[in-house]
């Protein structure tokens, strides 16, 4: 059989997510933006038949999206791959929407990037189907800049990849485009969908990735700025960013832990303070020691107070112990609870640790006694 080219990374072991490219482009869209999600994902970025590395001969004139979609099914199955997440830009992206409809049982979470579930109808695919069958890719690949990128960016290799395409191939996914429309299938839809929008993006203006939105239950919208068509390529750090936090269920876990254990104001001003220097420690933060420690079961929140406390305590980190002092008590331990465990440390941590570790939850429980009595 013969497969899609195709580039994994991360590993073998991790979720698997499939990665898909825009008309014209290969897998190198994906060059700032998969590295980076192959840290908690095995990232499968795959070619367009005819495009990058992928054989011409996977689809001929007449291609559907459907035909993509089962293309993309042969080479999960051929890796293994039961349920995975994915991700689309335009074509990719309609890919996705299409696997999300016709094989939810395969799709655990979907993200469409620049992309619609319609494309203007098909007399302009027709169009340029029929131009790029007479002429070749030259031609067209001379606009790709006004049509993928803002005003003065551009990704020559990307461009170079338009220019090499086979033109029968570009021209079949042409005809794949020219025949998609799912607008009245959207709202049966029922995987986690994320839509991505380039808020300068004249393919596929926010408006189509809104009417998108709207129609499937639960989904949500990003716009991005300063972003045209390829958005992953023009504004990747906001690309990963919005992924990363839509596939990272352990974040999405975590953070409702957080906020059960240490409050919401607290995880509010926190959340306030990020900045894009702070975001993947947040993110590591959310998806690693809420999402997955503090989630696991073996443990109960009561003794995670402890151990968290004792921690605190022993290496001399006074800030964090009081926010875990009163974690404590949200998790249930009393004062003459807590008061056991810093006497404990006092033993194996010692005496000058637990002196200043009294000190600081004295203060908190005495602040924490003062607001119940203003209440």
């Amino acid at each position: 059989m013969t497969l899609l080219h195709h580039r994994s990374e991360g590993s073998t072991t991790a979720p698997p997510l499939l990665l898909g490219p825009s008309l014209g482009t290969s897998s190198a869209l994906w060059d700032q933006v998969a590295p980076e999600l192959s840290a908690a994902h095995r990232v499968v970025r795959w070619d367009l038949p005819g495009h990058g590395g992928s054989a011409a001969g996977l689809i001929g004139a007449g291609a559907t999206v459907a035909d993509l979609a089962a293309l993309v099914l042969d080479l999960a199955d051929h890796l293994g791959i039961g349920t995975f997440a994915y991700a689309g830009v335009s074509l990719g992206g309609a890919v996705g929407l299409h696997l999300a409809l016709h094989h939810p049982e395969r799709v655990s979470s979907l993200a469409v990037i620049c992309s619609s579930a319609h494309f203007g109808g098909s007399a302009p695919w027709e169009e340029r189907a029929a131009l790029v069958r007479r002429e070749g890719l030259t031609g067209l690949a001379g606009s790709a800049d006004s049509r993928w990128f803002t005003p003065g960016f551009t990704v020559p290799g990307l461009v170079a990849d338009h220019r090499d395409a086979d033109p029968e191939a570009y021209a079949a996914c042409c005809d794949a485009l020219a025949a998609f429309d799912l607008r009245d299938r959207l709202p049966e839809i029922a995987v986690p969908t994320l839509l991505v929008a380039g808020r300068e993006d004249p393919a596929t203006p926010p408006a189509h990735l809104r009417e998108i939105a709207d129609a499937v239950p639960g989904a949500a919208l990003v716009e991005v700025p300063g972003a045209s068509h390829l958005a992953p390529a023009e504004r990747p750090e906001a690309v990963l960013t919005a992924l990363r936090a839509h596939f990272s269920g352990g974040a999405r876990r975590g953070m409702e832990v957080r906020r059960e254990v240490l409050g919401d104001a607290h995880v509010d001003r926190a959340q306030s303070r990020q900045t894009a220097f702070t975001s993947r420690f947040q993110d590591f933060i959310a998806r690693y020691a809420w999402g997955e420690i503090w989630t696991d079961p073996t443990l109960t929140r009561r003794e995670r107070s402890m151990v968290t406390m004792t921690a605190l305590v022993a290496h001399g980190h006074h800030d964090e112990l009081a926010m875990h002092v009163r974690a404590a008590r949200r998790n249930g331990l009393t004062p003459e609870e807590i008061g056991a465990v810093l006497l404990q440390t006092a033993v194996y941590c010692g005496v000058p640790a637990a002196n200043s570790a009294f000190a600081v939850a004295q203060r908190v429980l005495a602040e924490e006694e003062a607001d119940r009595d203003r209440a």
